[in-house]
């Protein structure tokens, strides 16, 4: 089964249903210049260019380059657990959405766009005991062209938590990503978090230190908290284990995430953490973890700061929770 929207109709969400597969009904859509086929688990994408000298290697399905192209073509083949889809639960229908977009070049006379890319599927029976996994627990922010996600995540990373109750001594894993859209490749560092019993800081909430010191991850001096390695500039990967805070409490964490030039790092733009026997290492070069050393003080840029060096890049506000810690003991 499939739909077909005409020209006129090129920038509306169109889909539909298809038979039964394994729990999830499959969809597919068929644009004037766009093909999309959603599996099951996958989504694939055909982009046929009509527009003179524009670059196909230039289109991005959210976070993700072409899986190939040529001379008016481009083709995705993606996992829906990948590339940044977003995913809203509307009845008994499962909407994950994305957006095709252009990244033109400063030189190029064709403009930059975006397409929205959506495939819907019937809700599986036994999925309600993770529903309330992507609200609020996941979320996105946008800034200017920037778009920045963060959220709990399962074991493996490999997507959202399926629960929100962590055993202290625990591993909660947490990523946070951002999709550049027409920026220039960034890399994604998480500048400052604390843990907080409220959505919203104020001066008088409670607060537990995780992130500080610009990139200085403290919880990993004292526990077996660390950063992953990276899998994309573009997203970190934090293994946090659970502390002694507002036990049994909504908790929520409160976090900077900046996206910045991935050549511009100093001691105010990094991402840092303790190795037992080793000291702090940067997470991105091993030969420069001497920008590590100020963790134990006070972190300060080595460059005179200017406003053009401000264009570099964006920081975002950002908050992963509720979720709570219980004691194992109790």
């Amino acid at each position: 089964m499939h739909c077909v929207s005409s020209k006129h109709a090129v920038m509306m969400v169109s889909f539909c249903q298809g038979a039964l597969l394994l729990s999830l009904a499959a969809a597919m859509a068929v644009y004037a210049d766009m093909k999309v086929d959603c599996g099951p688990d996958f989504v694939t994408l055909m982009w046929t260019e009509s527009r003179p000298q524009a670059d196909t290697s230039l289109l991005r399905l959210g976070s993700c380059f072409p899986t190939s192209f040529s001379a008016g073509e481009a083709y995705f083949y993606v996992d829906l657990t990948d590339c940044n889809f977003r995913i809203l639960v509307t009845g008994d229908v499962l909407l994950y959405s994305n957006d095709l977009t252009y990244v033109a070049s400063d030189d190029s006379y064709n403009l930059a766009f975006t397409h929205p890319v959506v495939c819907a599927y019937e809700r599986p029976k036994d999925w309600y005991s993770s529903q309330q996994i992507y609200d609020p627990v996941f979320k996105t922010y946008g800034l200017g062209d920037l778009q920045f996600t963060i959220g709990l995540m399962n074991d493996d990373f490999s997507g959202p938590a399926e629960f929100t109750s962590y055993p202290l001594g625990s591993i909660i894993p947490i990523m946070a990503s951002v999709v550049q859209k027409t920026h220039q490749p960034l890399l994604l560092l998480l500048e400052e978090c604390v843990a907080a019993t409220t959505p919203e800081l104020h001066p008088e909430s409670t607060m537990y230190p995780i992130i500080s010191n610009k990139g200085c991850l403290l919880e990993s001096v004292s526990s077996q908290s660390k950063f992953e390695p990276r899998q994309k500039s573009s997203e970190m990967r934090l293994s946090l284990q659970t502390f002694k805070f507002a036990m049994g409490e909504e908790v929520f964490i409160h976090c900077k995430l900046l996206a910045w030039d991935p050549n511009g790092l100093d001691g105010t733009k990094k991402a840092c953490h303790f190795v037992k026997g080793h000291g702090w290492e940067l997470l991105d070069d091993l030969a420069q973890s001497n920008l590590c050393d100020c963790c134990e003080s006070k972190c300060k840029s080595r460059r005179q700061r200017s406003v053009a060096s401000e264009k570099h890049g964006m920081v975002q506000k950002a908050v992963i929770g509720p979720f709570t810690i219980t004691d194992v003991n109790s």
